[in-house]
């Protein structure tokens, strides 16, 4: 199993930075960052400062989306760090959260999320694509290499992960919900006449190690209300007891009252307090090291290729480095 690490770009760069090169030190292979640009400082001229400073890690966005960057610009930049740092990159993509809303829109349409991501990956990798209906080839690229990989949680963004996308991200580690979504985006892919298993799988979701369960719960209950903001846009269009989403991701957002974006992926995050301590434990991984290594075991026996670890917290080096020392070489044992 491989091991990526998450983290928000906030000043100064240099921490960002130092943080990926320790991740790397501790046998992390991907490097990732939110991209919000309201929110936090810009990721890709951050990227390249990491690649710059760190040797094999694969850098990348979790997760950039299709209408807050011209898709040829988003293709360029990542094609011209692959040129710099030697195809180093990848594009994890969704429709915009944080991004967006922040922004005053609303997250980009599946069509919308589909059709950037070939176009993307075309222009990236050296051939012509359709940007507004117009044949645009960007002729300095050779021997590029991207792959997309897209974040989905609903039935259709599954399926359209499993037609369209390199991999797929699931910010969230409850093993029924990652069985579930896996083999949707797997079937998925067989019927539009892939190889299933060419489909890389990244769960990505926030890891505390300490037997203190109760301070574990409350630095990572922010997540449950980040999850959450995609939940409601699901209930809103499937309804709650529609079948196409499973109760146990839908039923713990009933108490949900509204978000606050300024506390976006943070500790403390107030517009969490609907979050049950029984979600955080299902969502993310806490609790003492030999309890990450078992739940991390299970996920792979699942079929994730990887675990991004969401680093958002008040252990941000000890947990990098618990990871290094004790949990990423007893699972990959």
């Amino acid at each position: 199993m491989d091991f990526g690490l998450v983290l928000q770009t906030d000043p100064p760069a240099s921490r960002v930075v130092s943080l990926m090169k320790r991740a790397e030190r501790n046998g992390f292979r991907y490097g990732w960052t939110f991209d919000s640009a309201v929110l936090w400082q810009e990721p890709f001229v951050i990227y390249s400062q990491i690649l710059a400073n760190t040797r094999k890690l694969t850098v990348g966005p979790m997760v950039t989306n299709p209408g807050t960057r011209a898709w040829e610009v988003t293709a360029s930049t990542f094609a011209t760090l692959n040129d710099m740092f030697g195809n180093r990159t990848v594009c994890g993509i969704g429709r915009g959260d944080s991004a967006m809303r922040v922004a005053g829109r609303k997250p980009n349409t599946l069509a919308r999320l589909g059709e950037a991501t070939d176009v993307i990956r075309d222009l990236a990798e050296g051939r012509e694509a359709l940007v507004d209906g117009k044949p645009v080839r960007i002729p300095w690229i050779r021997n590029g290499r991207l792959p997309v990989w897209m974040a989905a949680y609903g039935p259709k963004a599954l399926a359209l992960a499993g037609r369209k996308a390199d991999g797929f991200i699931l910010q969230l580690a409850d093993p029924f919900l990652t069985e579930w979504m896996v083999k949707a985006v797997r079937d998925s892919a067989e019927e539009a006449g892939r190889d299933p298993a060419s489909v890389t799988v990244c769960v990505a979701a926030p890891a505390y190690v300490s037997d203190d369960l109760a301070h574990a719960r409350e630095q990572c209950r922010w997540f449950g209300g980040m999850v959450g903001n995609h939940v409601a846009d699901l209930v809103s269009r499937y309804g709650e007891h529609s079948g196409l989403v499973p109760e146990a991701l839908t039923a713990y957002i009933k108490g949900r009252q509204g978000y606050d974006y300024s506390h976006h992926g943070r500790a403390g995050n107030p517009s969490t307090d609907f979050v049950p301590d029984e979600i955080v434990d299902r969502f993310c991984l806490l609790g003492p090291a030999s309890a990450h290594v078992e739940k991390l075991r299970a996920l792979r026996e699942l079929g994730v290729d990887q675990f991004a670890l969401y680093d958002m917290h008040d252990a941000q080096e000890a947990t990098i480095d618990t990871y290094g020392t004790h949990i990423i070489p007893a699972v990959n044992s």
